[in-house]
């Protein structure tokens, strides 16, 4: 047995010996917290196994790839909107972002000869020029949003509400482009579709698609700049004590504005991977993405009191939730009432996250 385990072993020990030596109001209380810091967990755990007993279909193959798959989706917002909590604020011009870069990249990316293409006299555009581009897209308001939270001190909610309104301007007023009328843009070329949505390999007949791979590898870099930078350092730093930060050399205003810029580009990603993986985009692309974001970032233990997070909490996160959300569809849940459970999640979550916090204090 290794010196390791044994460590292990004798500081599990410790900790139950110090728990039987508690007082019996003491360890009422310590359960209490402990129910109460992972009540998020345990409500969702019970969900899960009550889904699976009642629609044993739910752990099924194509279920689970599915659940799979609209984690890797999802997860690139999340891992934007991660570092403005961190921040201590939040960005809800996310999902309009997502909506915006997603119709411009199917708008450029519509087969040649489809009849309501948007651009007629356009041929398809390379896929890297239009990556690229939506990334730009991305990066730019991404940009403005850090600008004025920086430079004005400005709440970011009240800067992102302002940007989420304005790109959804820009979203309508650019699907009335030509001909377009404001119609939804489908008719996707095969090469986009096909690099997006293309088979990965299979499991039991259920293919999964290569736009998972990308996400894996968009979580990795975003853990290389979280953990491995000066700048992913500098940006808890920022979280954790602004004005500590900046005395102790940190360039607050960069720093800012560049996590900003860094979210505005995983909208971008999103938008791109949307685009091909809904294969038909309209004003309403994106609506919303921001609250399952959010929701999924503070259940993966990034807190807006800023200065906490990781990419593994963030990964957990968005896959228990996407987990939900299916396991409702099994049941036939109301799609209206989703927004009410949403809702109720993240103020639940954020509810556990600011206890946790003035207990630490």
């Amino acid at each position: 047995m290794s010196s390791l385990s044994v460590k292990r072993k004798r500081g599990l020990g410790d900790r139950l010996n110090d728990f039987r030596a508690m007082s019996k109001s003491d360890r009422r209380r310590t359960v209490v917290d402990l129910l109460f810091n992972n009540a998020m967990y345990i409500i969702i755990a019970i969900a899960i196994i009550f889904i699976a007993i009642k629609v044993p279909a739910f752990l099924s193959v194509s279920s689970i790839i599915n659940i799979l798959s609209l984690t890797a989706a999802k997860l690139p917002i999340a891992l934007g909107i991660a570092g403005a909590i961190v921040l201590t604020g939040t960005d809800i011009s996310a999902g309009r972002v997502v909506g915006l870069t997603a119709c411009v990249a199917a708008s450029l990316l519509q087969v040649k000869g489809y009849n309501n293409k948007m651009f007629p006299n356009l041929d398809v555009m390379p896929l890297w020029v239009v990556f690229l581009l939506v990334i730009a897209i991305g990066a730019a308001i991404g940009f403005v949003n850090g600008f004025f939270v920086a430079k004005f001190k400005l709440h970011p909610f009240i800067v992102t509400l302002s940007t989420q309104l304005i790109v959804f301007g820009f979203v309508l007023m650019y699907l009335m482009i030509g001909t377009n009328n404001g119609q939804t843009l489908s008719g996707l070329d095969s090469s986009y579709t096909n690099f997006i949505r293309g088979t990965l390999f299979r499991i039991g007949g259920v293919a999964v698609p290569r736009y998972v791979l990308y996400s894996i590898i968009l979580t990795a870099i975003m853990w290389v700049i979280w953990n491995k930078t000066k700048f992913g350092k500098n940006m808890f730093a920022v979280g954790s004590n602004e004005e500590a930060a900046n005395v102790s050399g940190v360039n607050v205003f960069w720093t800012i504005v560049l996590v900003f810029v860094l979210a505005g580009v995983m909208y971008g990603i999103t938008g791109f991977f949307e685009g091909a993986r809904i294969a038909s985009c309209s004003a309403n692309t994106g609506l919303n993405y921001e609250c399952d974001a959010i929701a999924a970032c503070v259940i993966g233990g990034v807190s807006f009191v800023g200065g906490t997070g990781k990419i593994s909490g963030i990964v957990i996160g968005v896959l228990l939730l996407q987990i939900i959300f299916v396991g409702l569809n099994f049941l036939s849940v109301d799609a209206n009432m989703l927004y009410v459970i949403k809702g109720l999640i993240i103020l639940v979550a954020c509810a556990i996250d600011m206890r946790k916090y003035l207990a630490r204090k």
